[in-house]
């Protein structure tokens, strides 16, 4: 029974030795260093959001995913500046037809 016990104790700290071992010289696996807790990489410009703001955009990971306010906020930014391109390109076709009705 005790060296059944004795086995036991030994498998367990082996294991907890490769275990250090592997995550000191492999690490988590991530291309950038872990934030700090509360923080955001998650950046957009205050206007005029372009494709490759969209693009570099990093979310904070949670347990089970993506810190669904950080996504929740960057959709709400995205539409509000689909629906101000949108608007804009809605009055400048107006106008623009407005000009050629004078012109004619």
């Amino acid at each position: 029974m005790t060296t059944a016990l004795i086995y036991l104790v030994v498998m367990m700290l082996v294991a907890a030795v490769v275990f250090l071992l592997a995550s000191v010289v492999f690490g988590r696996g991530e291309e950038l260093p872990a934030l700090p807790p509360g923080a955001s990489p998650t950046r957009l410009p205050s206007a005029g959001v372009t494709g490759e703001d969209v693009r570099s955009l990093r979310f904070q990971l949670v347990l089970r995913g993506y810190k669904m306010s950080e996504v929740d906020w960057v959709l709400r930014r995205l539409g509000t500046e689909l629906e101000d391109l949108r608007t804009e390109v809605d009055e400048l076709r107006e106008r623009l037809a407005t000009s050629e009705a004078e012109q004619k």
